[in-house]
């Protein structure tokens, strides 16, 4: 497994406080959560400074206790914490630090949440069904969120549930860099389904590829099948993206169905948020995927690490630093989404 991080910043700024890049009239404390310490450690250096000091403890029953070590009166806050697996956990965690600085006097708090749990929730799919995307945006404003900053986020559909801005920073340039020299020319994009063909055709134009799109549909939460695809594939190597991938289950469907209009047995996929549950590294490797490229956005599981399938982790830490300095200066973030 190659990891790709970004260099070491010796700035020696003040413990935890950034001091934006251009002429500004406030200043800004960064925080991280405990759901991708990596991710976090990797922000740190290439923003150049240490994160400000939070304590965070579960007691025996589960409940969480959060404590901010350093004042925030008056500061910026940025708070980086995914809401990956364990979702819920992780969730309430990110409400305990916004409150915890809401109630510190923070001035504003910006949470950056890379991998934003419960995106797939966007409407009912029946009358006695929550929509837990607009639940979760609900929450978080209730609990003082002022702006939020996502990755690749599942459904952007979700943005109109919020009332506050919200930036969908994207992985897609740095994952296509990667790519560009593991593709031949004759190679196609291949989207495992119909909602993830306007990312295929963001790879497909900075790489230069056509695009192929399969037809899904799902049968239960774990269970899928392609019904048809659209495009040419017989004989081209196949590049299958997606925003995550979770069980595996799509991938490995949308693979089969590669194989019977033509494509070669082996596929390169790529995706932003690995969350591989359980088993779904073998499934990966069953269904003949060549190579698995994804971003450090969720914390791999210590199974993954040891899994036999070929693996590239590329860091997005330069990316996250980058949407932080750029919003504390008050730039655009639009080349980042």
């Amino acid at each position: 497994m190659a990891i790709t991080t970004a260099p070491v910043n010796e700035s020696r700024q003040p413990v935890g406080i950034i001091t934006p890049p251009v002429s500004s009239s406030f200043s800004a404390a960064v925080l991280a959560g405990s759901a991708n310490l990596l991710l976090a450690q990797g922000v740190e250096r290439a923003l150049g400074v240490r994160l400000a000091a939070c304590t965070t403890e579960r007691f025996p029953d589960g409940e969480v206790m959060v404590r901010i070590d350093e004042s925030v009166r008056g500061l910026e806050v940025v708070l980086l914490q995914l809401t990956s697996p364990p979702v819920n956990d992780h969730l309430i965690e990110l409400l305990a630090m916004v409150d915890a600085c809401r109630r510190a006097a923070a001035a504003r708090i910006v949470a950056v949440i890379p991998y934003f749990g419960y995106a797939r929730s966007d409407r009912r799919d029946g009358r006695r069904m929550p929509i837990m995307g607009s639940l979760l945006a609900d929450l978080m404003e209730r609990a003082g969120i002022n702006h939020v900053i996502t990755l690749d986020v599942h459904t952007p559909a979700v943005e109109g549930f919020f009332r506050i801005p919200v930036d969908n920073l994207t992985a897609v340039p740095v994952l296509a860099e990667v790519l560009r020299p593991r593709v031949p020319a004759n190679a196609v994009i291949v989207s495992p389904d119909v909602g993830a063909t306007r990312l295929a055709n963001r790879y497909a134009t900075l790489l230069g590829l056509p695009v192929a799109i399969c037809h899904k549909r799902r049968t239960s939460g774990t269970e899928v099948s392609v019904t048809r695809i659209i495009g040419d594939v017989s004989g081209r190597p196949c590049v299958i993206v997606d925003d995550m991938i979770t069980t595996g289950g799509t991938v490995a469907e949308c693979l089969r169905a590669l194989r019977q209009a033509g494509a070669p047995t082996n596929a390169i996929v790529a995706a932003t948020h690995a969350v591989l549950v359980p088993g779904a590294l073998s499934k990966l490797a069953a269904a003949g995927v060549q190579e698995l490229i994804v971003t450090d956005s969720v914390a791999l599981a210590p199974a993954a690490d040891s899994s036999q399938l070929r693996t590239m982790v590329v860091s997005v830490a330069p990316l996250i630093a980058t949407a932080i300095r750029r919003l504390l200066a008050g730039g655009s973030l639009r080349m980042l989404a």
